[in-house]
């Protein structure tokens, strides 16, 4: 972590010395205040038991589920191949709803997102032909938190490519990808003074926005630096120029994804991103509590459906002046605050737990550079710093109830600090009515940074405790952590909620859990990395997403290290299994199968012993710093260190006996033998 201090700590004297000379690029990142506000409510509340979406989103899902049917068709084709009589399924009637959410866990989880959504692409033939590829087209939600936003964002922003074109670049198009293998803060190399220019740009970008009179923070300088990775503007060639005609994805708006073609033709699912909440009340540092509210970001609205507040704001307009949900004044209305790095870095905005004192690892030493900070930032806002600071559009609303109605802006936090790192919130929304969904799970919850089931645990009690009225019921899942690793359902695809009681309204949907786990094959696992990693090479890279891939489509086979050819079958019976119920069919031998196999029961659980060889400690393919070099060569290095020492001793022993030998050379022939043979007597003398 010593480079990332060294380079951010240059930031901050370039911030001090720098003038505030605002370049067109720098001004494509800060909103436009005082714009006249429409002539419509800008925000509309609803009930718990009253819900309601917005007519765009029911408008799209409508669209996309239309379209959808033919992929439904040509991803299952006519159920014959699942061991159902032709057409039985009825699913252009009992289309089911699918949503997929992408975890957070920083570059490792859009990784590992990214390989996943590959398997699921029928645009990739060797997905389609392992039977998993289609799931994505046939997806109407997939929402995104930290690391899993900033996936999500980067394939709106880049028209929805497949996500190998999207991590490694399409020159015909001139996308340049992630170029991940440019360091987060040093993309310079390891001298920051190559990163000046990178360093200044960003710092620009800030100023200006803080010159509209908006509350910035280290989440901007953060949202900043991500976009030149996940948004389209920035290659190789570029990576370093600040002029105006490279503006490094600044100004490309969440609310502006609505205009990409994909999306326009309903080609994409219905995107949301996640963010918590940190109440006023609370001061710095620490994680959030699950009774904080939890926010989702749609190109349509910013809202929340914790039945603590049950309201929405038009996406557009967020940063503009609101009391009870209308303008306080006719041009105090703001647009362009919801730019899209500005975002996707809320949800991954973790800068008020690196400020917790009690952090450790990699928390604690990007703390320090959060105090680094204070002072540059003291010189154009006077708000929280270790949050993304966005102005209340619900002051006023939910009296009663609502924590913050009385405050002017919102402290809004990394969406998986309260525990919740998958974003399952808002696909169980009831008026959602979603059927079917798919948890891609990144975190990092062991020693070994793969996950524990722990998101699931934590949603579960938030819905079970605060969101009862207003989501779905929660499928059974393991009780803890450690029942989750003894089950092994950590390290395999799982299926919960397989089998509810009531089959015509299921009281939840069945949860189809994909664990970042360890090579089913038994090799080193190179998907493990750690959170605070900031770079990958393009070889690590390619191996990271060769070894999801194969995860993801080879599913598992009890006993064994062999993937399971039927997996992409199995995973058809699971999408399909409520279109099931309600055409009153029963379940097929072969999905039964797989339902034996895949499905979660809290009567008969799974064992872990059932999975065999499964090498968990993280191998890096591709070393490249003194830290990674030193762990891949410990035995070399320790037998070198062995020998150097053995030569040292041998040399020390060699030269002490030259000088003991010089110095009998000076000595009478008596005299050397006597001081040779110290036990001798000496002979008296003649």
């Amino acid at each position: 972590m010593l480079a990332p201090v060294v380079g951010l700590t240059l930031l901050l004297a370039t911030c001090t010395t720098s003038a505030l000379i605002l370049p067109r690029d720098a001004d494509a990142y800060a909103p436009t205040a005082n714009v006249s506000c429409p002539n419509q409510n800008l925000v509309r509340t609803f009930s718990a038991s009253n819900q309601s979406l917005h007519a765009d989103e029911l408008s799209f899902i409508a669209a996309r589920e239309a379209k959808a049917a033919d992929a439904w068709s040509e991803w299952i084709g006519d159920g014959s191949a699942l061991g159902y009589e032709s057409g039985a399924l009825n699913l252009r009637e009992h289309q089911p709803r699918v949503g997929i959410a992408m975890s957070g866990g920083s570059f490792r989880a859009s990784l590992y997102g990214a390989g996943v959504l590959n398997a699921l692409d029928a645009r990739n033939a060797s997905s389609k032909a392992a039977g998993t590829g289609g799931l994505l087209q046939v997806a109407s939600y997939i929402t995104g938190l930290s690391g899993g936003s900033w996936l999500v964002s980067s394939l709106y922003s880049n028209g929805f490519p497949m996500t190998n074109e999207l991590v490694f670049g399409n020159k015909d198009i001139g996308w340049s990808g992630w170029l991940l293998d440019l360091d987060l803060f040093l993309p310079g190399g390891i001298d920051p003074g190559n990163s000046v220019d990178f360093y200044s740009s960003l710092k620009r970008s800030v100023k200006s926005k803080a010159a509209r009179g908006v509350f910035t923070s280290l989440t901007d300088t953060w949202a900043r630096a991500l976009s030149y990775h996940m948004l389209n503007g920035t290659t190789r060639e570029n990576f370093f120029y600040s002029d105006a005609d490279v503006v490094h994805g600044a100004g490309q708006l969440w609310s502006g994804i609505a205009n990409i073609p994909a999306y326009r033709d309903n080609d994409t699912p219905f995107p949301i991103i996640v963010v918590d909440s940190r109440p006023a009340k609370m001061k710095l540092g620490g994680d959030t509590e699950l009774e904080f509210p939890v926010y989702e970001f749609s190109p349509v609205e910013f809202a929340s459906y914790d039945p603590a507040l049950s309201a929405a704001m038009q996406t557009r307009y967020m940063g503009s002046e609101l009391n009870e949900g209308k303008p306080t004044r006719s041009d105090g209305c703001m647009e362009g605050l919801d730019e899209t790095g500005f975002v996707f870095a809320t949800s991954s905005s973790l800068f008020n737990v690196m400020f917790d004192r009690t952090s450790d690892g990699a928390e604690s030493t990007l703390g320090v550079l959060g105090d680094l900070y204070e002072s540059v930032l003291d010189d154009f806002q006077t708000r929280n710093k270790d949050v993304a600071n966005w102005r209340n559009p619900f002051k006023g609303i939910s009296n009663s109830t609502f924590t913050e109605t009385a405050e002017d802006w919102l402290s809004l936090v990394d969406g998986g600090l309260n525990g919740e790192n998958i974003p399952l919130g808002p696909l169980f929304v009831k008026e959602r009515g979603l059927d079917v969904i798919v948890a891609v799970d990144a975190s990092a919850d062991s020693d070994d940074d793969f996950p524990t089931c722990m998101s699931l645990l934590h949603t579960d009690e938030r819905i079970d405790m605060f969101l009862k009225e207003s989501h779905q019921t929660f499928p059974p899942v393991p009780v803890s952590a450690k029942e989750c690793i003894s089950t092994g359902v950590n390290l395999r695809p799982t299926f919960f909620g397989c089998n509810p009681e009531n089959t015509m309204e299921p009281e939840y949907p069945l949860l189809i859990y994909l664990p970042n786990s360890p090579p089913l094959t038994g090799e080193n696992p190179v998907t493990n990395s750690g959170t605070f990693k900031l770079s990958y090479t393009e070889k690590h890279q390619h191996l990271f997403l060769d070894q999801v891939h194969k995860n993801t489509i080879g599913g598992f086979i009890p006993n064994s290290n062999n993937p399971d050819v039927d997996f992409g079958r199995c995973l058809q019976c699971a999408a399909v299994d409520r279109a099931r119920m309600l055409s009153w069919v029963d379940r097929s031998a072969f999905c039964a199968d797989c339902f034996a196999q895949y499905c979660y029961d809290p009567l008969n659980p799974p064992q872990r012993d059932a999975i065999p060889d499964r090498k968990r400690s993280f191998v890096d393919p591709d070393p490249q710093d003194v830290h990674d070099f030193i762990e891949r060569n410990k035995s070399t290095i320790i037998i070198a260190g062995l020998v150097c020492g053995l030569l040292i001793i041998l040399v020390t022993a060699c030269w002490r006996r030259k000088i003991v030998q010089k110095t009998y050379l000076q000595l009478t022939p008596t005299e050397s033998r006597a001081a040779l043979n110290p036990q001798q007597p000496q002979q008296p003398a003649p």
